[in-house]
């Protein structure tokens, strides 16, 4: 047996197919012609460019546009000006030829996203490597392997998966990925589990443990994985995957279904969604509304600012689309860490504390704000749409943001646009200040969403991108589960909704204790709402109560976990 990091969830049973690229040999050499060079890397880069348009439009329709704007990042990487004609001026300042000059670029600007303490940022130097080696190989002859055409019953070996060779994989061949190095948050762990593919990654030299045919199981929940295992083994995991299979599709019951407890307890079970396409998985899981829209894809991967007319129909499409469920609209939520050029922003020493969100916002009112704030009262007359603020802090920024929409709702009025004039306003919790001071928001704010993963880092003090001290950061942690429990408390008191849009909704080991409390509304991924809802069904929240009563008496994370872990394996 050997142990990994869980990436992707499932039980994968099947035949070990390594897939190891030809190691590219770059060499410095002289270049002569340099204009013909350059036409050269120009030839290169527009066949990369157009593969990988391909590549992002299969994965768009075989999967979905979300996991596709992994691949459009890689294009908007290719399409940079910056980069390319630094590329180009390193061929001709310095007389070599294109594959050094990319080697020499790229592993630059790698390194560069690499040392940024965001985890986004950290990610796009995976994807910097992935599109320098493949320019590299177009100009170099050097053929891919065709992982699309990998046997049925697969296990697919690597030392690591870039994003492209993973969104080449066909799920209905590959049962399974087991690679050596990766992450959970790795583009090709997102993409292997929006393709549903079992997957452990960081299994240490792996590659020398195992053998092209060799029989290999793998359970991407624990992270564990086997080569060769005997009958029982295969016997046991054969039947904990049958038994997945099963749940997957007794869980399609519960479409059509009430999110009630036991007792008659009724909350909403919602999705959050990155874009307007996200919609229709919301509607095929039967999702009762959106909980998160994060609007910063309106901005990012373009060279200007989006209009307000364009955000107008991107928020008017998902309100329609929803038919009067509710549909939470966060305010731009973005910062120096993001490669923006347009927007001009600085890079931020420490950027989940500097200047971002509602801090941006309220000070670049004319250009940002006030044109999303527009488009989203517009949007407002088209469905159940409520506005969000986040990253707040103190009640001053909550009343500047809700004068202002109060002083855009006058203009339109007096334009005689029309506009849901009830609309509400809330704030998303996720900071230790508006914990603290929940009461006093309460009184003012019409909801609150708690994002749990900021409130963890922030409460926590830890970076949650940072594997070194990845212990601190979990939602189970008495601080934090204080601190959720009194978010919750004031909003009841004070008879406004309360939600939850960050990962731990969607915990089956956090919902007893969320419901225990008094939360309202879950928001997560629409793959997780019907699992939820079959949870959420069979739970009784009076009963809940003694279970958070007893795990609220812990005083460390384990002891929590270890009890709520215990608890819900005898449901």
């Amino acid at each position: 047996m050997l142990k990994g990091t869980n990436a992707s969830s499932g039980i994968g049973i099947g035949t070990a197919v390594i897939v190891e690229e030809a190691e590219l040999v770059i060499e410095k050499k002289t270049i002569t012609d340099t204009d013909a060079e350059v036409l050269r890397f120009k030839g290169a880069l527009d066949k990369t460019m157009k593969d990988t348009e391909a590549l992002a439009a299969d994965l768009a329709t075989r999967v979905g546009e979300k996991e596709a704007e992994i691949l459009q990042g890689h294009l908007m990487l290719l399409m940079d000006p910056m980069l390319t004609g630094e590329i180009e001026n390193t061929i001709k300042g310095e007389s070599i030829c294109s594959e050094f000059a990319i080697e020499m670029v790229c592993t630059m600007y790698a390194n560069v996203f690499a040392g940024m303490d965001d985890e986004l940022m950290q990610q796009r130097a995976t994807d910097m490597r992935d599109i320098k080696t493949r320019m590299q190989r177009v100009l170099l002859g050097v053929e891919s392997v065709d992982i699309a055409s990998l046997p049925e019953g697969s296990i697919l070996i690597a030392k690591d998966l870039t994003p492209s060779m993973t969104a080449g994989i066909n799920p209905k061949n590959v049962v399974g990925i087991v690679t050596e190095l990766g992450g959970k948050t790795s583009h090709s762990a997102i993409l292997a589990r929006a393709l549903e593919i079992p997957a452990v990654v960081a299994v240490s030299d792996f590659l020398t443990q195992v053998k092209n045919g060799e029989r290999v199981i793998l359970d991407g929940d624990t992270g564990i994985v086997y080569v060769n295992p005997d009958a029982a083994v295969e016997g046991e995991y054969t039947a904990k995957r049958d038994a997945l299979l099963a749940e997957k599709k007794e869980l399609e019951k519960y479409i059509g279904k009430p999110t009630v407890t036991k007792d008659g307890v009724t909350v909403e079970l919602v999705a959050n969604i990155g874009k307007p396409k996200d919609v229709e998985k919301v509607l095929q899981y039967d999702g009762e509304g959106v909980g998160l829209f994060r609007t910063e894809f309106l901005f990012m991967d373009r060279n200007s600012m989006p209009t307000e007319e364009e955000q107008l129909e991107a928020y008017k499409k998902v309100a329609e689309a929803l038919e009067g469920k509710p549909v939470i609209i966060r305010t731009l939520d973005i910062g120096g860490d993001k490669e923006i050029p347009y927007m001009g922003l600085e890079k931020d020493e420490n950027p989940f504390l500097g200047y971002r969100a509602i801090r941006l916002c309220l000070d670049r009112k004319e250009d940002i704000y006030k044109p999303q704030l527009r488009a989203l009262l517009r949007a407002s007359a088209y469905g159940n749409i409520k506005i969000m603020i986040p990253l707040v802090t103190c009640i001053d920024e909550y009343r500047e943001a809700k004068m202002l929409i109060d002083e855009l709702k006058l203009e339109l009025d007096r334009q005689g646009i029309a506009y849901n004039k009830k609309i509400q306003v809330g704030i998303m919790v996720e900071t230790a200040a508006a914990s603290l001071i929940a009461d006093i928001f309460a009184k003012e704010v019409d909801f609150f969403s708690i994002g749990t993963n900021d409130l963890t880092q922030y409460t926590m003090s830890v970076d949650r991108g940072n594997d070194k001290i990845s212990y601190l950061y979990s939602t189970f942690n008495p601080a934090v589960l204080r601190s959720i429990r009194r978010i919750i408390t004031c909003a009841r008191e004070a008879g406004i909704m309360v939600g939850m849009c960050g990962e731990a909704a969607s915990d089956p080991m956090m919902i007893p204790l969320l419901l225990a409390f008094g939360l309202n509304e879950f928001s997560m991924s629409a793959s997780a709402i019907l699992y939820s809802r079959k949870l959420i069904t069979s739970l009784s929240t009076e009963e809940l109560k003694a279970v958070a009563d007893k795990a609220m008496s812990f005083a460390t994370t384990k002891e929590v976990e270890d009890y709520m872990r215990e608890f819900v394996a005898g449901l």
